[in-house]
């Protein structure tokens, strides 16, 4: 990962060690098994794994598995294959569901200290007592109950006596507080439904504001790095592990999330993306999942890298995805081999080539990498060149193909196109140029010049393929502040995908396996796509005005 540049959370860490810190820096990553990962998981992950290094320290990968209605295991192999594909490997994987009868034994405990009560309020009747950021709430009626009679009903709970929601078990703290959370926050709710480690033996189950830092305690987390989310609850996170009364007390600091232009974060609407079609599955390459960056094309290194550039700071922000695809194409256009593909063929006839012969060019397959090597690239007399490349009528300054024109072909001869071959409908069929057989170091040695270059593939040695064009998948720059009136599904991008169905490959490229990355030269950066054969999505293309 190369090295961390210093920020707020290492400066608090060297002033910790400063004022005595004994302990090794121990870090974790703790994401809820409920969906994929997405690149601000990537931020997250970045900061606890690389301060961890930094340190010298441990990382763990805990799965905060407390909400058993939306979890699956899908999602904890998702997860655990996004952090081996970053190379955040964890020192130790663990799951929060294993501290439950720790969780419950610490409740009980709680109890007996006259530190949290039964409550039968209702949620709605809950929300009403809790009161406003400007008035105090008001006690629940059920706050006095006496030590043997919560202890009483604690353990009916979780025997299953009571109705789901019919009852919660409070912390005891203050309804007067000014910050909401403390004002006598649940930490326990009863839930009937099957756990994917746990099965059936629970039915109650604690919330996360109260196993969050239990299960860091344990761990000897030193340092509970989270996003600014939970900063209003980092009082209640000191209240659980100051009350239960841990020996080594692990401090939670919060960062600012990454927020990025033109995508959405919230697993909530990239499950609602996923599950009404509008896109195709967590991997789709237009997500912000890991699986679907993976997918596209991106590098465990160009997204981390797009993270330290953002940055590590205290305040939210909005980051230009322009960043994202700057990383990534500064990394290809130093690693990626180059090939050639036409997307949409245009048929060219050199008439003056001997039919059914074929030669090969050594073309280089990196230019700026000169250890990349070369590779051979087939020659015929019928080629494919794109459309693009030529106009019956051209504009001004036009430097492709045009009738009685010449142009280069990348690493091969000139050609002059000579004819135009046309079908029943009048749509030009093919064009018939003849080459000049001198240049095949592009030169003509008469000394005429001819400034453009195109590139191109023999017909007959042509791959088919499909290439799929990937954009932004909304036109609003900021998804998240969608304007009044307005949901984030209207600003849904409908040029987010252009399918390329009939595109032809050189012949080198028919070897890709999942996953490789090439230039196609003149058009961007492409990836073999891992779900379908002959398919290679679009990266990011080959310039941009990005500056940074």
């Amino acid at each position: 990962m190369g090295e961390t540049a210093s920020n707020f959370i290492h400066e608090v860490i060297d002033e910790d060690i400063a004022n005595g810190l004994k302990e090794r820096i121990h870090t974790r990553f703790p994401p809820e098994p409920n969906g994929y990962l997405h690149i601000g998981s990537a931020k997250a992950i970045w900061i606890n794994y690389s301060t961890a290094k930094k340190y010298n320290g441990l990382f763990n990968l805990r799965f905060d598995d407390t909400n058993p209605v939306k979890e699956d295991t899908e999602y904890v192999e998702s997860i655990e294959e996004d952090l081996r594909w970053l190379g955040a490997v964890p020192d130790g994987i663990y799951y929060g569901s294993d501290y439950f009868d720790q969780c419950y034994a610490y409740a009980v405990q709680l109890i007996k200290d006259g530190k949290a009560y039964v409550c039968d309020l209702t949620p709605d009747e809950m929300r009403e007592y809790r009161g406003t950021l400007k008035e105090p709430g008001r006690e629940s009626p059920y706050r006095s109950r006496s030590v043997e009679e919560n202890l009483d009903l604690f353990e009916r709970m979780k025997n299953g006596e009571f109705p789901d929601g019919s009852k919660t078990l409070r912390a005891k703290i203050d309804m007067a507080s000014p910050n909401m959370n403390m004002r006598d926050p649940a930490i326990y709710r009863i839930v009937r439904a099957h756990h994917h480690r746990q099965g059936d033996k629970w039915c109650i189950y604690p919330l996360y504001d109260y196993a969050h830092p239990i299960q860091d305690a344990i761990e000897g987390i030193t340092h509970s790095l989270c996003s600014l989310e939970f900063e209003n609850h980092r009082p209640l996170y000191e209240w659980v592990v100051d009350n239960i009364d841990f020996a080594k007390k692990p401090k939670q600091r919060e960062f600012a999330r990454l927020n990025i232009t033109h995508t959405v974060m919230s697993k909530r609407y990239l499950r609602e993306l996923v599950e009404t079609g509008k896109v195709d599955g967590w991997d789709d390459p237009r997500m912000p999942t890991l699986c679907a960056l993976r997918r596209r094309g991106y590098t465990p290194s160009s997204i981390f890298e797009f993270v330290k550039r953002a940055g590590v700071a205290k305040a939210n922000s909005l980051v230009d995805i322009k960043l994202l695809e700057y990383c990534i194409r500064e990394e290809l256009n130093a690693s990626a081999p180059r090939r050639m593909a036409v997307t949409e063929p245009l048929k060219v006839v050199i008439t003056n080539y001997p039919a059914g012969q074929t030669e090969f060019f050594e073309v280089a397959n990196n230019p700026v990498d000169p250890e990349a090597g070369s590779r051979q690239v087939a020659f015929s007399e019928e080629l494919y060149i794109e459309q693009s490349d030529f106009a019956e009528v051209p504009p001004p300054k036009y430097q492709r193909l045009k009738p009685d024109g010449e142009v280069r072909l990348m690493g091969a001869y000139i050609i002059r196109c000579n004819e135009i071959v046309r079908d029943e409908n009048g749509e030009i069929k093919e064009l018939r140029c003849t080459a000049d057989l001198e240049t095949k170091n592009g030169v003509p040695a008469d000394g005429r010049k001819v400034r453009g270059t195109i590139h191109w593939v023999s017909s007959r040695h042509a791959v088919d393929a499909q290439i799929m064009l990937y954009d932004n998948l909304f036109t609003l720059e900021n998804v998240g502040d969608v304007p009044e009136g307005t949901n984030y599904l209207d600003f849904l991008s409908p040029d987010s995908l252009t399918v390329l169905k009939n595109c032809k490959l050189e012949a080198s490229l028919a070897q890709a396996k999942p996953g490789d990355r090439f230039q196609f030269v003149r058009m961007g950066y492409f990836c073999a796509d891992s779900r379908n054969s002959g398919t290679f999505n679009r990266v990011v293309t080959l310039k941009d005005s990005f500056k940074i």
